[in-house]
């Protein structure tokens, strides 16, 4: 895809950091938006923003752990804008907890958002894409699914099967030639508020990672270095090089070398690490 002008990209999560940083990333380059998040206020203020580029903006409140929603949203987008060429699936939660005290249903939630929500977001647009015969499926996974890190097994669990679920399809597209291709995205923190919207046990205390007056979120708001501007024009610029794995920010970086040095022991740098962050 050498140009975004003209094409027609659906994205979930619209609402803020990311999701809004693409939403205006493609819209300065020219490119139609289908936007949708499950926080239509938040949506709104993105719609509001990318008016004024001249583009085609449509927006719908879109649960993406509700499949048939997705799929009526999919058909939908193909309806008022002709065609859609890219689906950026990012909706996201964090969720932090140890294994042992994690609830099932928070371990649920999380997986029906973010692992799910990509699932369906990829089977609902696809056919779609392929008419266009110029198409590009771009799942945002993590740094944290490249790397195991404490109190995040259910984020974890998530992004690494976002990202071998994306590697798979990348490979069968490549196989079938349908004209459409697929990016796994590995962000590391991002100046978002997904931290401050995270659900957080009082297990993570066990840890270490936190202390009396202070919120567990603010230990990992700490690590967020990259804007979310700054993290949308790495991945439009990722996509439109055809990028199988576009790593966000110098910490995405760090990560991605690290684990492949160091496979097993970079487990305990991490550990490291995490109770360096805390103090």
């Amino acid at each position: 895809m050498k140009s975004f002008e003209g094409k027609v990209a659906a994205i979930t999560g619209a609402g803020s950091g990311i999701g809004g940083g693409l939403a205006l990333e493609l819209g300065r380059r020219k490119c139609n938006l289908a936007l949708s998040d499950i926080n239509e206020t938040g949506l709104q203020e993105t719609v509001a923003q990318v008016r004024d580029l001249g583009v085609q903006v449509t927006s719908q409140r879109v649960d993406v752990a509700d499949r048939a929603a997705v799929y009526a949203w999919a058909d939908q987008v193909a309806r008022d804008h002709g065609k859609v060429n890219l689906i950026f699936n990012n909706a996201g939660v964090a969720l932090g907890s140890t294994v042992e005290k994690i609830s099932y249903e928070d371990f649920e939630w999380l997986m029906n958002i973010n692992f799910w929500g990509v699932v369906y977001g990829t089977k609902a647009f696809l056919p779609h894409l392929k008419a266009t015969g110029d198409g590009h499926i771009i799942n945002i996974s993590s740094v944290f699914g490249l790397a195991g890190i404490p109190s995040q097994s259910a984020y974890n669990s998530a992004k690494f099967a976002v990202r071998g679920f994306t590697e798979s399809l990348r490979q069968e597209l490549d196989m079938l030639g349908y004209g459409v291709s697929a990016s796994s995205v590995h962000p590391g923190g991002i100046k978002t508020s997904i931290a401050r919207s995270s659900r957080m046990d009082d297990s993570i205390r066990d840890l270490g990672l936190g202390r009396e007056g202070m919120d567990t979120r603010e230990v990992f708001e700490k690590s967020f270095i990259t804007s979310a501007d700054k993290a949308a024009k790495t991945i439009v610029d990722g996509v439109q090089r055809n990028q199988r794995r576009i790593l966000v920010g110098p910490d995405a970086r760090v990560y991605d070398w690290m684990v492949r040095l160091l496979p097993t022991s970079y487990q305990r740098i991490a550990v490291r690490y995490a109770r360096f962050t805390a103090k």
